[in-house]
This record gives structure tokens, C-alpha cells and sequence, in this order.
């Protein structure tokens, strides 16, 4: 019994001492691990529109790439096939297009729980028209992003991302809006992957 003790003391020591030691090389005895961005109050919200399941899969791999928090935005009147029809003048978008008093759309839920606790906003939708589609207006207005990174991308086929992420930031009136993306219409990993690298966030 005597030994086992006498066994235990020792590799006590022994180990006390390679702490101490480990300590002094780094010139201090308390090391502070980084915080978990969620436990710091410091998480990611992926923010997105989705007419067709294009902007939804970039906002998926963002936040995946992030460990990000997603939200989606749902109009309580949702868009269907027959109204995203651009080529028929008397479907729902081609209408709201020709009169933007029409546009305003009201959604399922406009506010995050613990808004406060987010301070970068990635915010995605599809462009219409060389703009963000308009269903994001209503988060925006309906939001304060005062003391947030707002960061905006829109997925289309061949349009570029314009004056959208401008225009949003105007319609905000707070927060520090950083340059937004265009991604393809089937964005892959590697192509967002490597525009969040470019960010530094």
C-alpha cells in the first residue's frame, strides 16, 4: 500500500513540475483558451430568400463553412412556379415589377431571436431585375443592424450582383455593409469557400 502511494506522489510531482515548466517557456502560468464564438455572443446568421432552392444551397454552405446560424426568410404568401414566370407579363413578379408599390411583402417572421447577439449577417436572395429580390426589403426595414458586418450575395445565372448590396445598405441606414458576391445559379463549395477565405471574418 505504501509503494501505491508512494507511486502516486511521485507522478504527482512529476507532473507538476512539466506544468510549471510548459508555463515558464510561454512566460506565463495562465493560458486562456479562444472562447466558442456562440459562447462570446459573437455567431454567425446566414440570412436568405429563396425562390427556386438556388440561394438556399449557397446559404447552406456558408454556414456550414462558418458554423453559422441560418434563417430564412418565407413570404406569408408564397411564390410559385406560375409566379416567378418572367416571360408572362400577368405573373405575380413581372406584376410587382411594373408596379413597386406592390412589392412590399410581408413575411412569416421578419425578427431573430437573440438578434443581439449576432454581429456578422451574411444576407442572400436571387437577383430580379438587376436588384435583390424583394422580399428581403422587409427584413431589412424591419431590422436595426447598428454594430454588425452585413455581407451580401445573390446567386443568379448571369446576372451580376449590380447595385443590390448598395441599395439594401441604403434601405438599412446602419451597420458596416463590406462588398457583396455574385454566385453561380449551382454554386459549388470550393467557389464560396474560396470568397469567404477572401473576407478574413
Amino acid at each position: 500500500m505504501k509503494r501505491i502511494l508512494l507511486l502516486i506522489l511521485c507522478f504527482s510531482l512529476l507532473f507538476s513540475f512539466a506544468a510549471c515548466r510548459s508555463s515558464e517557456s510561454t512566460g506565463q502560468y495562465d493560458t486562456k483558451i479562444a472562447p466558442n464564438p456562440e459562447e462570446s455572443g459573437n455567431p454567425t446568421l446566414i440570412v436568405y430568400f429563396s425562390a427556386t432552392g438556388n440561394t438556399e444551397k449557397a446559404a447552406e454552405i456558408i454556414a456550414s463553412a462558418t458554423d453559422g446560424e441560418l434563417f430564412e426568410l418565407i413570404p406569408t404568401e408564397p411564390y410559385t412556379a406560375e409566379d416567378l414566370n418572367w416571360n408572362d407579363e400577368n405573373s405575380r413578379v413581372v406584376r410587382e415589377y411594373n408596379h413597386p408599390e406592390e412589392r412590399e411583402t410581408a413575411l412569416t417572421t421578419e425578427t431573430v431571436e437573440d438578434w443581439n447577439a449576432y454581429e456578422t449577417i451574411f444576407i442572400g436572395y436571387p437577383i430580379w431585375w438587376g436588384i435583390a429580390a424583394w422580399p428581403v426589403n422587409s427584413f431589412i426595414e424591419a431590422n436595426d443592424f447598428t454594430g454588425k458586418t452585413v455581407i451580401p450575395f445573390c446567386t443568379s445565372a448571369s446576372s451580376e450582383l449590380g447595385e443590390s448590396g448598395e441599395l439594401l445598405r441604403e434601405a438599412a441606414g446602419s451597420g458596416r455593409w463590406l462588398p457583396g458576391k455574385r454566385l453561380s445559379s449551382n454554386p459549388s463549395e470550393s467557389e464560396i469557400e474560396e470568397w469567404l477565405d477572401t473576407l478574413e471574418l
